[in-house]
């Protein structure tokens, strides 16, 4: 089949037109280039009368002027290859036409043109970007006529066919329509990498179009010269014309609603500035003729206003028109309409939104949601049924334009599997999730926000990894549901965009408890939360089930952190839910024990910030999902109230110089009721320390009776000893400025398990100091009418005493220690260790020790 090719504007020699009438195009292709030939000396003819014709400039697309209906020259293909192997052929004997050839040499296509010599004797084609921009525009006569010189044996070949044959058929027309020049199609990014290749097109036609408006311009050809002045190619002109009908006409909600007459004709359109489809399909169709691009406006089905998810379309005639373009000898959709805004149907108002998707839209994404009458105009190889049109998940420009991809389901329409289902998505660059569900409403588009601050579904759990979102669906009663996904950016601020949606039918929901709201979108770590300085966690994205009511999560850092955390339960008081959370600060490492009193579903929320950036709020890094459905805390099991944020070693103690801890970690058990905590206090801090239980439980003694410090050298021992079974506070604090005030270092938790309780410890008061260590006797109550022996190294001291009903004087031993044998008395008095140090007389109380009263005989 003998081939059209359309080149770029020609300039013809004097014989042009002498062939005018020898037109035969059977198939038209426009390259994406612009060829520049020209004939430099007569010589080039050759005997046979064919003409070689080099390419001299091959341009970019976006460079190049595409002509619809250019010059085209019609000829046999010569190959390079065959050149060498054969002469050229003479023409056939008593035939008046010569064959020329013309071979045009390109990077991305090899074509052949053929003429009569007499065609090119003066040939010269200049190149386009060398002339005027006046003369670079087709007029529509020279548009219409097409000039051909072929053999007369193909003219006579094809006036021999039946005229029934000459139309191509379906399939020939369907590779027409889906291949470009070469026969692989172009896409999109082919044509352009991203839409800032036009910000200087776009702002002149943003501002040219605001000019003519206020000057009230109507004319569709003045218009069209206005805002395509100054485009350099024919992508440029047909963005100029997309632009500018985005922004300046309006979508026609009043006469869609029917309480307007509809305006589809361009000069209604543009007098009006408002329009439905019809409007900016036609008016796209005659400003794009006004400079030459082949533009067809193109009738089908959409899932826009008044869709209805899962309806049948079949029999139903198409409400939408869109239009289709041909570039490069290939077709590409776009839709104006689309790419204006949206429709507010709750307000019956047009919302101005310029989306730019719906420019040169690639058949594999537009067919989401533009379904065309005629199949031809999907533009895809297989082309898709109407009934899977009607099945395929609806996905908005946003999820395209993020680079998200459907994993599960393939359809829109989900039935729960025991009460369940699940929506995945993949994604290549870091993104925020969020879902609605919401009971189902008939309209795709009825009204509701596109936009999402946050996420408060009870009824999904979305958990967010490497490079998927997966949402568990979790309906709670039988019914229909409408199911919609939110996305952005994960460095975005912006509110969460509608990417895609669902209906989910439940048919028999799954007995289970009330899941907190999350208002933080998704489950485990949060995608910022490696920039956050998480690296990593014990607990993944999925539901965490809690063992005996007790729950542990370590939480790997970067670099050193502030944790908080919050517990939730849709049964448990914000009071009692702080009493459920011990959190540890190290500085590789976050910890958190929580403990659940209720059986049900927990969420579980830490907020970090950088250690030191005490001026930085606390940001959201992970939540987690925690069930409890077995044993629970008890009310007597629950920590102890006005913990700090740091319990246990960690950055703070390490920064105020106290080491080489005996129990690294903020929970300690007893089942003694006794206990001994070391550590080293290398900056020889002033130390205190505080004993704390449950407001309403008291004691015979203050619990400072049952806390004793013991500090030599760099160690310290604070030991204990509890009164009763049960949680407590054991407080550590250090003056870190001399005469500063203390600041606390940590907090244990210390549970006793112990149902004998314990003996308090002496009394101690100021004067018992660094060095001084009580060996004997190590409780703070004595029996009477007894004898103790006493044991304590008081460096320093020339005398140590014990005073009661009387005074006993202990004695320096070789390890010098102070020792002797006191008598408790009766119990009518304390007994007093005391001490004097250097040459003075006084002596000073170190510590007290009470003594039993006896008891009366009745």
């Amino acid at each position: 089949m003998t081939s059209v090719f359309c080149l770029p504007s020609l300039r013809l020699g004097r014989h042009a037109s002498s062939i005018m009438s020898a037109t035969v195009a059977s198939q038209k292709f426009s390259f994406p280039f612009s060829c520049a030939a020209r004939l430099s000396r007569p010589d080039e003819v050759t005997q046979a009368g064919c003409v070689q014709v080099k390419a001299l400039a091959l341009h970019d697309l976006q460079e190049t002027t595409i002509l619809s209906s250019p010059v085209a020259v019609i000829g046999a293909l010569v190959h390079g290859e065959n050149q060498g192997q054969e002469g050229p052929k003479p023409p056939p004997k008593g035939e008046n036409f010569a064959a020329a050839q013309v071979l045009v040499r390109a990077e991305s296509s090899q074509s052949a043109l053929l003429s009569r010599q007499s065609v090119f004797e003066k040939l010269a084609v200049e190149s386009e970007d060398q002339r005027p921009a006046a003369k670079r525009q087709l007029s529509s006569e020279s548009a219409a006529r097409t000039i051909t010189a072929v053999k007369k044996s193909a003219v006579r070949k094809e006036a021999e066919e039946p005229r029934h044959l000459k139309p191509k058929s379906f399939m020939g027309q369907r590779a027409s329509l889906c291949a470009g020049v070469g026969g692989k199609r172009r896409r999109r990014k082919d044509l352009f990498t991203n839409s800032e290749v036009f910000h200087r097109v776009d702002s002149h036609v943003i501002r040219t179009g605001a000019e003519l408006k206020e000057k009230r311009v109507h004319d569709v050809k003045v218009i069209v010269q206005s805002i395509t002045q100054g485009a350099r190619s024919e992508l440029e002109r047909l963005r100029a014309i997309w632009v500018w009908l985005c922004h300046n006409i309006e979508y026609d909600v009043g006469g869609y609603l029917g309480h307007s007459e509809k305006l589809c004709s361009p000069e209604e359109v543009i007098a009006a500035g408002r329009g439905v489809c019809c409007g900016y399909s036609s008016l796209c169709t005659e400003m794009c003729r006004e400079v030459g691009i082949e533009c067809q406006e193109v009738p089908g089905h959409s899932k826009g206003i008044g869709y209805r998810q899962g309806q049948s379309l079949k029999n139903v005639k198409s409400d939408h028109l869109w239009n289709a373009v041909l570039l490069g000898g290939q077709w590409f959709l776009l839709d104006a309409c689309w790419g204006a805004g949206r429709v507010d149907m709750e307000h019956e108002s047009f919302v101005k939104r310029f989306d730019d998707f719906y420019f040169l839209t690639d058949p594999e994404e537009f067919i989401d949601s533009h379904f065309p009458d005629e199949d031809k105009w999907q533009l895809l190889d297989v082309s898709i049924s109407l009934e899977e049109f009607e099945r395929r998940v609806f996905k908005t420009s946003a999820f395209f334009t993020m680079g998200l991809r459907l994993i599960q389901p393939h359809h829109c329409y989900i039935i729960t599997d025991d009460g369940e289902a699940n929506v995945s998505l993949g994604f290549s660059r870091p993104t925020t999730f969020t879902h609605e569900i919401t009971q189902h409403q008939d309209l795709l588009h009825c009204g509701a926000s596109e936009q999402r601050e946050s996420g408060n579904s009870s009824y999904g759990l979305l958990t967010v990894s490497h490079r998927n979102m997966k949402l568990q669906l979790l309906p709670p009663a039988t019914g229909v549901y409408d199911v919609k996904v939110f996305a952005r950016p994960e460095a975005a601020t912006t509110p969460l965009i509608w990417v895609c949606s669902f209906t989910l039918e439940c048919p028999i929901p799954r007995a289970m408890e009330e899941i907190p709201e999350n208002p933080f979108l998704s489950w485990g770590l949060q995608p910022v939360a490696g920039s956050l300085g998480v690296a990593g966690s014990s607990q993944g994205s999925e539901v965490a089930e809690v063992e005996e009511g007790v729950f542990e999560l370590a939480l790997k850092t970067s670099r050193p952190l502030m944790v908080l955390c919050e517990l939730v339960h849709p049964q448990l008081d914000a009071a009692v839910a702080k009493r459920c959370l011990v959190t540890q600060i190290q500085p590789n490492v976050l910890t958190c024990h929580v403990l659940c009193p209720v059986r049900g579903f927990y969420r579980l929320s830490v907020f970090v910030r950088d250690y030191e950036k005490t001026e930085v709020k606390f940001q959201n890094a992970a939540n987690f999902l925690l069930h409890c459905k077995g044993k629970v805390a008890g009310p007597d099991e629950l920590f102890p109230p006005n913990l700090g944020s740091a319990c246990g070693p960690g950055t703070r103690t390490t920064e105020a110089g106290l080491s080489k801890f005996s129990h690294t970690t903020a929970l300690v058990s007893t089942q003694q009721g006794k206990c001994n905590i070391t550590f080293h206090n290398q900056r020889d801090l002033e130390l205190h320390t505080v004993l704390v239980r449950e407001e309403n439980k008291t004691a015979a003694l203050p619990l400072s009776r049952y806390l004793f410090c013991t500090y030599t050298d760099s160690k310290v021992t604070v030991s204990v000893s509890l009164p009763d079974p049960g949680v407590y506070r054991l407080g550590l604090y250090a003056k870190l400025t001399p005469g500063g005030d203390f600041n606390p270092m940590c907090d244990f938790v210390l549970r006793n398990s112990c149902d004998q309780p314990g003996p308090p410890f002496p009394c101690v008061y100021a004067a018992w100091r660094k060095g001084c260590v009580l060996f004997e006797p190590r409780v703070g109550l004595l029996e009477p009418l007894s004898w103790v022996r006493f044991r304590v190294r008081i460096p320093g001291a020339q005398r140590v005493s014990v005073v009661g009903e009387t005074r006993t004087d202990l004695k320096l031993n070789k390890s010098r220690v102070w020792e002797g044998d006191v008598s408790t008395g009766n119990g009518l008095q304390q007994l007093k260790l005391a001490a004097a140090s250097g040459e003075s007389s006084d002596m000073d109380v170190l510590m007290t020790f009470d003594v039993k009263q006896l008891e009366r005989e009745v």
